[in-house]
């Protein structure tokens, strides 16, 4: 089984699809779901896998893709937008922790270079179970969960230049750097900083005009993993050239449609890099050293809980909005993980002390949800730490798009120039490239991307949307975009195109709020028809509108006997009679009424 590539598949596999869902039914997080799977599998534990490095290498593709997409995701917008929030409370987080943290490691004799990358290291927080903890227990929205998204925001961006410092600190230490490997460093990220945005722009828009989805896979993974190689070859991290990639593309209009291409890719390998971490927890190191792991953990936890405490109440929380803060953040971050991988390479630490310290964050990121459940139960249920929504500030999530609009031919258009003109924040996407390229040229504000992709919608906010607005030309297609919407969202209000009648109902049938394409402007027309054959203003108005509401109630009536022929013409018969004798009454009333003076 050892030297079996398919065995060991399997193996992974079959660990990751039993422990995760276990270990979100716990509660506990998918996170720790694959370390316990790494723990069980790796050579402490069952023992099926012994080369738990080597796995390691190729599973460190996730934090690769993982940077790739945070990079997506920082736009300069939304950076400005989240400033005060992200470079204050977020860089005053890291910095003090990174301070004490540091500080206690020198006094345990660790070299000052070593104590500055592992007090950063550790000063960082798990986004992926921060977040978790948060959404779970329904908190993103509240004040400390604004707070907690800022600070991990800031933790992202800082992970990137402690990766790319970590080879600069271990070559000065070894007295093996010299200003030869700077210049080419500082000239690897001026060529992909300079001359990325454009050569990639162009790249995927060739690549989207073939209309070839596996195309588009494999551009994403080629220069995800192309600039990812670039920069490892000028002696920098691989992460830090996926992250810029990221970056570079966080604004054009293929952004969703490579997040949507990468998320895939990133889960699976990301899980496979913590089943891989897992696997390389030493446990005999635990089992022999027990009590300086649990201080580690003790000393990790109740430090960086204090100075987020601090941290809170300095930036206007109440106190127990302030003790939650600290309570989702003070453990460490998968990022740890890479750190300490890279400065064992760097030779900045050793292999003792990479193990204890991947034994405590390990233990703190396991602690965390059960103490977390603990200090609920203390502060007496998760109402009281919640607080009622503030002031919008720099991190309000109702800054983000309620409307997506799928669709951006002429019908898609005039829904998003109102809406502009209204002020009113939109996702567009559209799958015609050349049509995509052209709008952006005005000013428009759209996505390259198929809304029929579960993926596709998911990468562009589908769960923030409240209205969704489906206007694609073709029947079909609008169909299958409206059925996916309703199975992944079924809260959200669902506007539709039809082209006719029958369209309407089929899209009736999915809990849509159909538009007939010409129905408006038909009735626009038939209003000024009236007009010219001398009907008054006033008259025409109210005619129309008596028109637009009878055939309003037609095509619900008509909806619950759709499928029988028959009952559909009695039923366009008897409503063609209703509406004459309600005009002949209407005409025989404005007779009877007294001229207008």
């Amino acid at each position: 089984m050892h030297s079996g590539v398919l065995e060991l598949a399997l193996v992974l596999l079959l660990a990751a699809v039993i422990a995760v869902p276990v270990f979100r039914r716990l509660g506990f997080g998918a996170v720790l779901g694959y370390l316990a799977a790494g723990v069980v599998l790796g050579p402490d534990g069952l023992g099926f896998v012994q080369d738990a490095d080597r796995i390691l290498g190729a599973a460190e593709i996730g934090v690769v893709m993982l940077l790739f997409v945070i990079g997506l995701e920082l736009s300069p917008s939304r950076l400005k937008v989240m400033r005060r929030s992200v470079f204050g409370a977020g860089a005053l987080q890291v910095a003090t922790c990174a301070l004490v943290l540091g500080g206690l490691l020198m006094l345990d004799h660790f070299h000052w270079k070593s104590a500055l990358v592992v007090g950063v290291a550790l000063a960082l927080s798990s986004t992926a179970v921060g977040l978790q903890l948060l959404s779970e227990h329904k908190a993103l929205n509240s004040d400390h969960g604004r707070l907690a998204f800022a600070i991990l925001l800031f933790q992202d961006l800082i992970a990137i230049p402690l990766l790319a410092a970590i080879p600069l600190l271990g070559g000065a230490r070894n007295q093996t750097l010299h200003w030869q490997d700077v210049a080419v460093a500082i000239g690897a990220l001026a060529l992909v900083i300079l001359c990325g945005r454009p050569l990639l722009r162009r790249v995927f828009a060739m690549v989207a005009r073939t209309r070839s989805p596996e195309m588009f896979t494999a551009t994403a993974l080629l220069v995800v993993l192309g600039t990812a190689w670039f920069l490892q070859e000028a002696g920098l991290s691989p992460s830090l050239g996926a992250f810029l990639a990221g970056v570079l593309l966080s604004d054009s209009e293929f952004r969703h449609e490579l997040e949507a291409q990468i998320e895939p890719f990133k889960g699976l390998f990301l899980g496979l890099f913590f089943i891989a971490v897992g696997m390389g927890i030493d446990l005999d190191r635990i089992a022999a050293e027990p009590g300086m792991i649990a201080a580690g953990v003790g000393i990790l936890l109740l430090v960086k809980f204090g100075l987020l405490y601090a941290i809170g109440r300095v930036a206007g929380l109440a106190s127990r909005q302030a003790m939650m803060l600290g309570s989702v953040l003070w453990l460490g971050g998968e990022f740890a993980f890479v750190v300490f991988n890279e400065a064992q390479r760097a030779l900045l630490l050793g292999s003792a002390n990479h193990d204890r310290l991947v034994a405590i964050v390990g233990l703190s990121m396991g602690l965390t949800p059960l103490l977390l459940i603990a200090l609920l139960r203390l502060m007496g249920g998760e109402h009281a730490a919640r607080a009622e929504p503030g002031p919008a500030d720099e991190v309000n999530p109702d800054l983000r798009p309620k409307v997506l609009i799928a669709g951006m031919g002429r019908f898609g258009q005039v829904v998003a120039r109102l809406l502009t003109a209204q002020k009113v924040p939109f996702v567009a996407l559209e799958v015609n490239p050349d049509t995509v390229a052209d709008l952006r040229r005005f000013g428009n504000q759209l996505y390259y991307g198929d809304p029929t992709r579960p993926e596709m919608l998911r990468a562009a906010g589908g769960a923030e949307i409240a209205v969704f607005v489906v206007t694609m030309d073709d029947p079909e297609i609008n169909l299958r975009a409206t059925r996916m919407i309703r199975r992944l969202y079924p809260e959200a209000r669902v506007l539709a195109r039809a082209r006719n009648r029958q369209h309407a109902w089929r899209l009736m049938d999915m809990g849509a709020e159909p538009f007939r394409e010409v129905f408006g402007t038909s009735l626009e027309l038939s209003e000024q028809v009236l007009r010219l054959l001398g009907v008054s203003d006033e008259t025409a108005r109210r005619r129309v509108q008596r028109f637009r509401e009878h055939d309003e109630k037609l095509l619900r009536d008509q909806y619950l006997v759709y499928d029988d022929e028959a009952a559909v013409i009695q039923t366009s018969r008897d409503a063609r009679n209703d509406l004459m004798h309600l005009f002949e009454a209407d005409a025989g009333s404005e007779k009877d009424a007294p001229p207008e003076r």
